[in-house]
Parts: C-alpha cells; structure tokens; sequence
C-alpha cells in the first residue's frame, strides 16, 4: 500500500507537469521576447538569452544594435570570433541577425558558476574593425536531480537508538537558482523520517532519522523511496532506492574527527602526493572496529584523479590535477566498520593555481601587404591574446620587436591592433618578419610568440637616376644612318611597373640636335639617324629623359654631349696661284737669279683637321726637271741652279699637294714661271744672301766668349787670394740669368707677306703670316687664322662657288724702294 501511495503521487506529478505543459508553451515564446534583452556599451553589445534556444533562433540584429547597414555586413566581410569557446553562434549577413548555431548547455559550458558569459567579437573589415559581443546565458530547469547511486544501502544494528541519524548523499542537480533541488520526500514508513541538515559551507543534506526501534526478527530489511525535487517549473525529481538491512548489535559507528576537512594542492602535482589523511574511529572491537574508507560519490573525472587508501585514509594524487577545469573540489568520503555501520565526512580541496599555461596569440586579421605610404597608425593586423592562467600568471603583456615601425594599440580586452608606427619605404626594407611576443606575469613568467610576415608595397616615389648627369659621345663622321653611337641607363630603385624606364629625347632638345640620332625605348641606347659632317658640325649636345611606368609618372634627364670626328674625306685645295681654266697667274724670276732663290710658293689647305689637314709638296712634272725644287712641308719653289742662258723663257711646274690621311688625297697646282731680263735680284730671297754676315757674327761671338772666359779666370784667383787673406770661406750664388724668350711671330698679325707682290694678280686675300726667319721667304699660317673660315673656303672652292670680294676690299698696293719683300696692312 505505501507503494502505490508514492506511485499515485508520482502520477499525479506526471499529470499535473502534462496539463502545464502546453501552458507553458504559450508563456516559452512570451519569455523569450522579454529574457533575451540587450545591452549596449562603447564598443561592446551584450545579449542575455536562455540556454537550449533551438538552433537558428534570432539573439539579436547585430546591425541595429551596433547602427551599421545591413549592407556593410557583406561588403565588408563581417563574421563573428569565438574567444577561446566553440562557436555556438552565427551571423546572417542578409538580415544583420545574430543566429543560435549549435545547442547552448549551459552546465556544460560553465558547470556550477552562477554567471555564465561566453565573449565573441563582430569583425569586420576594409577596414578593418572590432566589436566585443557578449552572451549571458540564464538557466533554465533543463535537468532534473540524479542520485549518484540509483540504491542505497545500510546496514543498521538492531539495537541502534531512536533519533539516530544516517547521513544520506545529496541528489544532484546542475541547474542553478530555483531550478535547483529544493526538498526531499521520503516514501510513507513506520520507522524512518527525513530531515535536513546544513554543512559548514551552507550545503544542505538529507538525514534518515530512525524514530521507531527496529527489531531484526520482525523485519529484517526495510526498502524505502527518496525523491529528491527542485523548485523550477514545470517540476523535476529524481527517485533513490534506500535498502536498509537490520543487523545483529553493533551499537557504534565510526566517528570522522571532523565533519569537514579542507586541503589544498598546487595543479600539476605529481601523481602520489598526499593530499590530507582523514581519521575516523569505531568504539567497537573486532570486525565492528574495522574502518575501510572510500569515496562515496566521485564523477568519473575526478575518479582519475583522486584515490584514497582505504585503510589509512590518505588522500593522494592519482591523475593530472588542472586548476583551468576545476579550481576546487567537494568530495564526500565514507568511513564503514565491518558490521556495516558507516559515517560521511566533507573533503573541501582548494587547487592552486599555478603559470602552466603559456600567453596564447590568435592572428583574428592580418593585411599582409602595406602601402609605402601608410599614414602612421593605420591597422595592419588584429590579433587575440589570452591566458587560460589566473591572477597575476593571467596578467599578459604584448610586445613587438624594437626595430620595426609597428605598434600595438588595445581598444578591446584581450585583442591587441597592430598599427604602423612611422613611415615605410619599401626601397629600404621590403618586407617585415615581425615577432609578436606575449609573457604573463608569472613567476617564472612564461611567454609565446609567432612570427607576422608584413609584405610592404611599393608606390612610384623614386625618379629614374642616370648613373652620370652628363656623357660624352664620340662618332667618326661618314658613318651610316643606324650606327650605334652609345647606350645610357638608368636605375629605379621602385618596384614593378615603377621602376619600368622608357626613354626618349627631350623636348628641351633643340629640335635640329633631335633629328641627328634616335633612341631605342626600352634599351636606351642611340643610334644615327643621318649622316654627319664634321665639317658642318663639330658638337652637339641632346638630351634623353628616362620616365618611369608610375603614376603618375617620374622622370629624369641627363645630358648627352656629341663630338664628330674627322675623317679624310676632303681633298687639300689650292689656294694661290689660282687654278682657273684658260688662265694661270704667272710668276716673275730675276734671270741673274742664284741658286736656292726664292722663285714663288704654293698654297694649299684642306678642310680636314689634324693629320688629315697636313700637307707635303712636291714637284710630278716641269718643264727642266732639274731646275727648280719645291719644299716638302712649306711649299715654296725654290731654283736649282743659276739659269743658263738658252733657258726658255716661260716654265711650268706641276706641283702634287697630298694630305696625311690613312687613305690620302690629293690636288695638282700648275705653276707658270717667267724668266725675266733686266729685273732685280732681291737677296733676301736667297738661301746663301747672309752667309758672310753669319761669318762676321761667329767671329764676334768668339772674341766675347774668349773674354768671357778670362774675367772668370781673373775673378777665381781674387777670390782664392781673398779666402787666403780672411781665412774664412765664402759661398757666392749668382742669380741664374734667364733664358730668352723668343716671341711667336716677330710681325704682328695685321701683315700680309706677299713674295713678289705682282705676282698674285687677283685681288683675294688670304690669312698668311710671317714666322721667324722670314725674312727668308718662309710662310706660316697665323694663330688667328679662322678654322671656320678655312673649312667654308675649302669646300666652296670644291663647289667652284669661291667668293671674290674684290669690291668690297681695296686693290693690293705695291710700295715702290728698295728691292726689299712688299708688306700690305690688312
């Protein structure tokens, strides 16, 4: 009958939980309008919603909450960070709302803490940005209390005293509040009631009070129902067998020495290590005074990591002991004589924390590319740091390596920005290998790193640079069109398409220097474009811009100096005597002419310049071959021998004038001579005209040199003479005369020396001047004769274009005297 009684009120409990139900089902959707609210702070959003919300339900619009645009949510790649839990949450892009994506136990995610947050971020980026999302799940009567054994037993002697409690093990229930167990119920009985009792910690227990004395013969065993109940709603419970075993006398139990032990032990202590040792006495003897002990409820986590002797009660460490899962624990030990009789004891163990967890860096966001031309500050990667470690051994700092331009900036708790601290060059350092460092402050401090390769990204800020800012350029005239002339380069330390050169002319070049050479884009190097003359153009200068593939674009110029070098390609010509058709200018020569007279000369230039423009002479065909010779260097006609008397009258000297070249040109100058009677014999123009007068000055110079000679003999004697005197010696330097100096030219430059002054019949006028010696019928072209000029003659007399001036210029004049060279100031 008493069974029935307790399984008619166990039905009645089952109908009434099932008429609620469906009631509350309505109020369910009406708690979680008002359970789940918001909070909103600075950079942080809070939800507070009920465990076991079925998968997908909505916690909350992300972007109303945090006033963002529904639309950012997918441009910017928003996506929600767990911190160090499972992800149990997702965002839904489309709507902005923050969605139940696996099943939220909250006993399972937070155990018997009252206050249950699990911390997620809401990052987004370009840019990049953080938000700290907070869940605070409630507890909700999702479980129902569970004995750790489904029957208890005692063993009670018969002879135990009325009012004699029995300790029984409390139900367990992980829901928190009033949804946790609030009473027990005890199965109708004539000899048993329940009551509670109340630990040190304010942990109640149920107690089994004997009020009727058993009597063994009577009834040996009694079987009874304890029902342990909560206070949610709809209810929960949980039911225990208690199997009572009515013994022969053994009227003492074993007596713990205190209700309550407490213990504490340093997480990963070695497996062995006493914890505490408990003590319990029995007054009895024999096997009724034997104590065994043993845990009378363990989870089968802490049953690998707690063991206790059961003879002398020593606590040790059997397993790993981890303050991070569980930094105390509550055990209950029994202590049993051998007739059965057994008393409970608390064993309260405080684990202590110790730095065994090293700082944990997570790498949320990383932009592994920079621009050069970051401002300073901008984000380059957002990481989360943590340590699983309390107190100071969870305190964690974060540093970077010195030597680079980043830093650290912290907005959000635990989650570190890594923002450039300077200005980037990429020529400089292209890339940066930087070492994230954590260390908590733990004793001894543990620290982690990870190493954040940061590629940085070139933008065009270097010009072109040529390696010379001007060159010189040397190229033989003649050449063909296409002829490389030289190559020019320049450098750009950028990167890519920056640092790709074009080159061109300049448009600062003059546009005449342009069009002489051409340039090859990509190579720079130049080439002709048209023939030069050296003649025409001795220099040029361009210049070539190197640009670079930039934008905008960068550019820089260098300077290209062009010399042209003579080639042999003008053929000498003929100045005087003049070589028209149909007409020769003769030359007048005294008939008493003596040998090595100066009869005329001939005079040649040639366009060319330097070896090419040297010239040698010498006679390929004349009338008498033996009478008259021609200078090799100088040109000038000089006779032979002294003319005899059947000479002809009028000769004719051909004269070949070759230049220097490698390949050598050549011109023919045709000279007429005319001997004439009665004309006078100039000596100046004779070889030997001073021979005698060179004789007079020899024999002066002797008569010097010999009295030279003597005063020095004459003033050696006075000074030994003197030295001898004095007896002292004497040093005498006389100052070293100076060397004579012999001007250039012993005429000034504004005279023109004409060997017979009608001779030259035309009235052109060339630039030829008297050198020392003269007097003896020497030519020499002047130091202010125009090159210039010379090149302009030369190639328009090939042109037969030779100007005449002759009415511009007044006629030469012949100054009549003495039979000496005729000089016209000019």
């Amino acid at each position: 009958m008493r069974d029935l009684g307790i399984m008619s009120t166990v039905d009645l409990n089952l109908k009434t939980c099932f008429i609620m139900h469906r009631r509350i089902q309505l109020k369910w959707v009406m708690h979680l309008v008002f359970f789940i609210f918001l909070e909103v702070s600075y950079g942080e959003v809070r939800y507070v919603l009920p465990e076991e919300m079925q998968q997908g339900s909505v916690i909350g619009n992300i972007a109303r909450d945090l006033r963002l645009e529904v639309t950012e949510l997918d441009a910017r790649r928003a996506r929600v960070l767990a911190e160090g839990t499972s992800q149990l949450c997702e965002l839904d892009t489309a709507s902005g709302n923050l969605l139940i994506s696996q099943r939220i136990d909250r006993e399972e995610l937070c155990a018997q803490v009252s206050t249950c947050v699990l911390q997620y971020q809401l990052l987004l980026e370009e840019p990049l940005q953080a938000y700290s999302l907070v869940l605070d799940i409630t507890d909700i009567n999702d479980n129902s209390p569970v004995f750790a054994a489904g029957e208890i037993t005692l063993d009670l002697v018969e002879s135990t005293i009325l009012g004699r409690r029995f300790p029984l093990e409390s139900a367990h229930d992980p829901d928190l509040g009033t949804n946790s167990l609030r009473e027990y119920k005890l199965s109708p009985n004539d000899h048993f009631a329940l009551e509670m009792s109340t630990q040190i910690n304010g942990n109640t227990y149920p107690e089994l009070v004997l009020k009727k004395a058993l009597d063994r013969e009577a009834q040996a065993e009694h079987v009874l129902k304890i029902n342990g109940i909560d206070g949610g709603n709809p209810v929960r419970s949980g039911t225990a067998s208690i199997h009572i075993r009515v013994l022969d006398a053994n009227d003492n139990v074993p007596v713990f020495s205190q209700r309550v032990y407490k213990a504490s032990v340093p997480e990963n202590s070695a497996i062995g290590t006493v914890i505490a040792t408990l003590n319990a006495t029995d007054s009895d003897e024999g096997v009724y005074g034997e104590i065994t002990f043993s845990f009378s409820h363990l989870s089968d986590k802490m049953g690998g990591v707690m063991e206790i002797d059961p003879l002398t009660g020593q606590v040790r460490v059997a397993g790993l002991i981890d303050y991070e899962e569980a930094s105390t624990h509550e055990l209950d030990v029994q202590a049993k004589d051998g007739g059965g009789q057994a008393s409970h004891c608390k064993l309260i163990i405080d684990v202590i924390d110790v730095n065994d967890n090293e700082p944990v860096i997570e790498i949320k966001s990383a932009s592994a590319n920079v621009a050069e031309d970051s401002k300073p500050g901008t984000m380059v990667a957002l990481i989360n740091i943590y340590d699983l470690d309390t107190g100071s051994s969870g305190r964690v700092t974060c540093t970077v390596s010195d030597d680079v331009p980043f830093r650290f900036v912290s907005e959000v708790k635990n989650y570190y920005m890594l923002v450039t601290d300077g200005l980037l060059d990429r020529e400089l350092q292209p890339e940066y290998n930087i070492t994230v460092i954590a260390s908590d402050a733990g004793s001894p401090s543990l620290s982690s790193l990870k190493v954040l390769t940061i590629v940085i990204n070139d933008i065009n800020d270097n010009p072109p640079t040529f390696a010379q800012s001007q060159y010189n350029a040397h190229i033989l005239e003649n050449q063909p069109v296409g002829t490389f002339v030289m190559k020019v380069k320049a450098v750009d330390t950028d990167d890519g398409s920056n640092a790709k050169i074009m080159y061109q002319i300049s448009k600062d070049t003059n546009s005449e220097a342009s069009s002489f050479l051409t340039i090859n884009s990509e190579t720079g190097e130049l080439f002709t474009s048209r023939l030069f003359d050296y003649e025409q153009s001795v220099h040029f200068q361009i210049k070539v811009t190197a640009r670079d593939g930039g934008d905008p674009p960068l550019s820089s110029t260098c300077t290209i100096n062009v010399f042209i070098k003579d080639q042999n390609d003008n053929s000498p010509v003929v100045l005087y005597p003049v070589q028209t058709s149909g007409f020769i200018a003769e030359d007048m020569v005294p008939a008493e002419a003596p040998r090595g007279y100066l009869v005329t000369k001939v005079v040649a230039v040639d366009a060319d310049s330097g070896h090419n423009a040297w010239l040698s002479y010498r006679i390929i065909r004349a009338t008498r071959p033996n009478l008259f010779i021609v200078g090799l260097h100088t040109g000038e006609i000089r006779t032979v021998r002294a003319f005899v008397e059947d000479e002809e009258a009028k000769q004719t000297v051909v004269v070949l004038v070759t230049d220097n070249g490698a390949e050598p040109l050549s011109a023919t100058a045709t000279v007429s001579i005319v001997i004439g009677d009665g004309l006078p014999v100039l000596n100046e123009l004779s070889v030997f005209a001073d021979e005698s007068q060179d004789n007079e000055n020899l024999t002066l110079y002797l008569i010097i040199a010999l009295s030279t000679v003597s005063s020095l003999f004459l003033l050696l004697i006075s000074a030994v003479f003197y030295f001898k005197l004095c007896r002292r010696g004497y040093v005498y330097r006389s100052p070293s005369a100076s060397l004579p100096v012999f001007p250039t030219t012993y005429c000034p430059p504004s005279f023109t020396d004409f060997s017979r002054c009608g001779t030259l019949l035309k009235d052109e006028r060339y630039d030829s001047f008297l050198t020392t010696g003269s007097w003896r019928g020497d030519f020499r072209f002047g130091s202010n004769t125009d090159t210039d000029t010379l090149k302009k003659r030369s190639a328009a007399y090939q042109k037969n274009t030779l100007r005449r001036a002759s009415t511009d210029r007044a006629s030469l004049k012949v100054r009549a005297g003495a039979p000496h060279p005729c000089y016209v100031v000019t």
